[in-house]
């Protein structure tokens, strides 16, 4: 078993984590036995093929689903137990995700799309300050469909840190994406980490990713099968595929 633990205080505490879906002969054991601290501000890259049990636990860090055994804690917070009415809560204050397909609402721009997060948030940054992040400051007023797919998933990367979350989720944000493309995306999120000290936590296929993160915890068949730590993080520039 490999415990995946970090040097800074951890903003996630795993300890025993399982999920199966379903029972008996039929059962899917996404996750296995996974003990897993995050420290706050790390960036970190969830790496392995499809079925190996990284969404499971990207979600299970969100609060967008529980686990079957073994407990998830998020600072003080005890996830795992914890009502709707407690994650609902926990999402909306605490998490920004960003996935593979935008989802922005195509008859608001650029700016009333971001706007729509701030309305829920009880800490928003400026909105224009959001834009700015992710360097989309001359695009503000565009609809989504005067956009390239980039600059969606980089609104996507604005709603979602608006709100300015301790940690921002990120499943296959380059996964729709070519590479040029892919690799402003990652400097967006790179930009974020580091600047806000915002914690990180992005699955990808793509192993060339791997080479910006602080740690790199490879899953396999729902288990950690290694975890890597980068001597040296590259910069989304000199990432190549």
């Amino acid at each position: 078993m490999h415990a995946a633990s970090s040097p800074s205080p951890a903003v996630f505490v795993c300890r025993g984590l399982c999920k199966t879906y379903g029972s008996g002969a039929v059962a899917v054991h996404a996750l296995v036995d996974i003990d897993l601290e995050i420290g706050g501000g790390e960036f970190i890259v969830l790496l392995g093929p499809s079925g190996s049990g990284k969404s499971t636990l990207l979600n299970i860090l969100g609060g967008l689903d529980v686990p079957t055994t073994g407990e998830v804690r998020f600072g003080d917070h005890v996830l795992t137990g914890a009502g709707e009415a407690d994650l609902t809560r926990y999402r909306r204050e605490h998490v920004g995700f960003v996935f593979q397909f935008y989802n922005l609402i195509p008859s608001l721009t650029v700016r009333e799309n971001i706007a729509l997060v701030t309305d829920i948030a009880p800490q928003a940054m400026d909105i224009d300050e959001a834009i700015g992040l992710v360097d989309l400051t001359a695009r503000r007023d565009h609809f989504p469909a005067q956009l390239s797919g980039g600059e969606q998933q980089r609104v996507a990367i604005a709603r979602a840190i608006v709100k300015k979350p301790e940690v921002l989720l990120c499943d296959e944000p380059t996964g729709a994406l070519d590479y040029a493309t892919g690799k402003v995306v990652l400097e967006a999120i790179a930009r974020i980490n580091h600047d806000l000290g915002t914690t990180a936590v992005v699955i990808t296929h793509n192993a060339a990713i791997a080479g910006m993160a602080d740690r790199v915890i490879h899953l396999a068949n729902g288990r950690i099968a290694s975890v890597e730590r980068n001597a040296r993080k590259i910069t989304p520039g000199e990432l190549a595929w």
